[in-house]
C-alpha cells in the first residue's frame, strides 16, 4: 500500500506510533521526490501526500534536505545489502556474477523508482548527498573486490578496480535497459550482461590451490589465460 492509499484510508492527522508515522512520511516523500526531483518538491506537497499537517512533518524532519538524506540512506543501504546477499548466495563465481547483475536490475526495476534518488539525483552538488552515493558505490565494490581478491592473485587495488567495473556495468546497463522500456525480458538482459562480465573475470588466474581443485573437478588442468581446463580447451 502506498503512502497515498494509507492517507486516504486514515483520517487526516490520525495518531500513529512514531516509527509508523516516520515510515509513512518517508513513503510520501519518496513518491514526491521521485516524481518531481528534489528542487521542485515542496514540504507542502509531501505533507499533503502523507495526509498530515506540515507541523507534523516538521516534528519528524527539520527540513527538506534531512528528509531527502533519510531516504537516501535507506535506499543506499538497500543497494549494498542486495549486493552482499547476491555474493553470499553461492560459492560459484559465475553464479555470483549473475546474482550481482540481477541485484542491480531488480533494484532499478522496482516500481517505486527509488533508484533515481541514488543514481539520478538532481542534488549531487550537495556534499552530503554525494558522500552517501559514493559511499554506497564504494561499499558495493568493496564487497565484490573481496571475492575477486580471495580467489585470484590480484593485489587489492587491482581487485577493487575490477569490482568497480563490475558494479558500474551492472548499474549502467540496468538503467539503460529500463530506459528502453524493458524491451528485453529482465532474465535475458541479466544473462547477457552477466555473460559479458564473466567472460572478462574468468580470464584472471585463480590461486594455485583453487586451480588444482578446479582441475580435479573438471578432469584437466586450468589454463591461466582463460580459466579453462585442458579438457575444455580447443585442440591445436
Amino acid at each position: 500500500m502506498t503512502a497515498i492509499q494509507e492517507a486516504q484510508e486514515r483520517p487526516r492527522g490520525a495518531r500513529l506510533p512514531r516509527s509508523a508515522r516516520r515510515e509513512q512520511l518517508l513513503g510520501a516523500a519518496q513518491e514526491v521526490f521521485v516524481a518531481q526531483g528534489y528542487h521542485a518538491a515542496a514540504m507542502d506537497d509531501i505533507a499533503d501526500r502523507a495526509g498530515v499537517s506540515k507541523p507534523v512533518l516538521y516534528q519528524h524532519f527539520p527540513g527538506k534536505l534531512e528528509l531527502y538524506l533519510a531516504l537516501l540512506d535507506k535506499h543506499c543501504d538497500a543497494l549494498v545489502e542486495a549486493t552482499r546477499t547476491a555474493l553470499s548466495a553461492t560459492t560459484d563465481n559465475k553464479q555470483r556474477v549473475a546474482a550481482t547483475m540481477e541485484a542491480y536490475f531488480h533494484y532499478v526495476a522496482s516500481e517505486s523508482g527509488a533508484f533515481r534518488l541514488v543514481f539520478e539525483s538532481d542534488l549531487t552538488n550537495e556534499p552530503a548527498v554525494r558522500e552517501r552515493v559514493e559511499r554506497a558505490a564504494d561499499l558495493s565494490a568493496t564487497l565484490v573486490s573481496k571475492v575477486i581478491a580471495e580467489d585470484t592473485d590480484l593485489p587489492e587495488a587491482e581487485a577493487k578496480l575490477l569490482a568497480a567495473g563490475v558494479c558500474g556495468l551492472a548499474q549502467i546497463t540496468a538503467r539503460y535497459w529500463l530506459s528502453q522500456g524493458r524491451e528485453i525480458p529482465r532474465d535475458e538482459a541479466v544473462r547477457l550482461v552477466a555473460s559479458l562480465a564473466w567472460r572478462g573475470l574468468k580470464g584472471f588466474p585463480m590461486h594455485p590451490g583453487d586451480q588444482a581443485q578446479g582441475a580435479e573437478a573438471d578432469g584437466g588442468t586450468p589454463d591461466a589465460a582463460d580459466g579453462r581446463t585442458d579438457s575444455e580447451a580447443a585442440p591445436e
